[in-house]
């Protein structure tokens, strides 16, 4: 920008006819600049101000009149977004179109950091409070045309009154900061490793998109140290239901009260289709193939997880979608074995459908919802399992019927590339999920290392021949 140390002051002009009739005036290498005050006095403050600023051999913009400390001063000013502002701009950009699912993993991580990332803590409401209000209204775009509880608008206006500076997150304190408030819960426990990584992912984008818009030189994850925690993803074989218990948990099922029978197929494909629970929701009569004998075919096409009617473009409960991490109209055909089909042909004979086709339904046609089904498997597991297997993780969770059939398959011996197709997984992750359950028989395992060292060549002979 072109600066000149060429200033000249003028005497005030005083404008009586007008709103602000006190009058600054000066030059910059000749270009004449004003401010009007409503006072002489505050007319004489700003005056003495450039003066300083002249009398210190400060240059001027030639463009602004001002000093280039002070230009300098505003435009950082005017740049200057604030934490809690930048993370509603980062969610706003990236909604529309996005699964309800993903937009909840954005609010649950920037309702995390935001909380802790605030100038002082003096003041703050409850923090539970501030907590709610973070996730369902300031980093959900569908709340924002609606009127919040006045303790939720309170909330909000103190996060955005003592929200830190994104540019303070260049200061390594600050990313520490930030990445200690990813590894607690809000009860101040600590959170699943899992959970941490995920935020993590998150922050790492929104602080890339804080780089993309000039208010952070480089992403300030990379200039600290952090060792990410260590994951338990993998199934653990010990906790995973054996064909007979899976028999006995659908049996089960089958027993409790109004509900159960609805759902005894529902957990069969879980289990015997290693389907998500959302794939299952979404199943339709036309994607299933059922002989009377044999093995039958389900061609998934869909995924309706339950997400929460605020997050939705729809304002339903659950999301349909395509199925996970798959293009729009991608299929996965599944074969499935004699015990589903049957189980398969004797729902839709029982209950028959929804009227958009859809197998499992409640009893007013709604969705299938995870609350219902989730009391039903708990009572059945508690009837097949005593107390001391009910202490483990032993099909604790209906997720985990899904679970217990992928590593059916694994233990079977069908080619890991084939489980995951049918899985819906990425060999990698499966590898990483199921490592476990490959191969499980340690025997098996052993012959075959055994078979190889036995076929060591004989040792050669001695060179004279002894």
């Amino acid at each position: 920008m072109p600066t000149s140390y060429k200033v000249t002051f003028w005497d005030h002009r005083h404008r009586p006819d007008r709103r602000k009739p006190w009058m600054v005036r000066w030059t910059v290498n000749g270009r004449e600049f004003s401010e009007s005050y409503l006072t002489k006095t505050q007319a004489d403050g700003r005056k003495a101000e450039l003066l300083v600023a002249a009398a210190s051999h400060q240059p001027f913009d030639t463009e602004t009149g001002l000093p280039l400390t002070e230009l300098r001063r505003r435009q950082e000013e005017q740049n200057s977004v604030t934490w809690y502002q930048h993370g509603r701009n980062y969610v706003e950009a990236r909604w529309d179109g996005a699964p309800a699912k993903t937009r909840t993993t954005w609010a649950d991580a920037l309702a995390s950091v935001t909380f802790e990332l605030v100038k002082s803590k003096t003041g703050m409401p409850d923090k539970l409070l501030v907590r709610r209000a973070l996730y369902s209204w300031a980093f959900n775009v569908n709340r924002w045309t609606d009127e919040p509880p006045a303790e939720v608008a309170k909330a909000l206006v103190w996060v955005a009154r003592n929200s830190v500076d994104v540019s303070e997150l260049a200061d390594p304190k600050m990313v520490r900061r930030l990445l200690a408030a990813l590894s607690v819960r809000l009860d101040g426990t600590k959170a699943a490793a899992s959970t941490t990584l995920r935020k993590r992912r998150i922050l790492n984008h929104v602080l890339g998109r804080a780089v993309e818009d000039g208010l952070l030189a480089a992403n300030p994850l990379s200039s600290v140290q952090w060792q990410p925690p260590r994951t338990e993803e993998e199934v653990d074989p010990e906790y995973v239901m054996s064909p007979e218990q899976a028999a006995a948990m659908l049996e089960a099922v089958g027993r409790q009260g109004r509900r159960g029978p609805r759902l005894v197929a529902f957990f069969g494909c879980m289990y015997y289709a290693g389907m998500r629970p959302g794939e299952v929701v979404h199943l339709r009569k036309d994607r299933c193939v059922l002989p009377a004998e044999g093995w039958g075919k389900l061609n998934l096409n869909g995924n309706s997880p339950r997400v929460g009617s605020s997050w939705t473009d729809s304002g339903a409960s659950h999301d349909p979608r395509s199925l996970k991490h798959r293009p729009e109209k991608a299929t996965r055909p599944v074969p499935i074995p004699p015990e589903l089909v049957k189980l398969l042909r004797e729902h839709i004979d029982q209950h028959g459908t929804a009227p958009d086709g859809r197998l499992f339904r409640t009893f007013r046609n709604g969705m299938v919802q995870e609350s219902g089904y989730g009391v039903v498997w708990a009572a059945a597991r508690a009837e097949v399992f005593n107390e001391e297997e009910r202490a483990t993780p032993l099909a604790k969770r209906p997720y985990d019927a899904r679970h217990a059939g992928i590593s059916l398959w694994l233990a079977s011996g069908v080619p890991v590339a084939e489980c995951a197709r049918r899985a819906g997984h990425s060999i990698a992750v499966l590898l990483r999920v199921y490592a476990k359950c490959i191969h499980g028989d340690e025997d098996h395992a052993n012959r075959l290392i055994t078979e190889r060292l036995q076929r060591r060549p004989a040792p050669r002979p001695a060179p004279d021949g002894s």
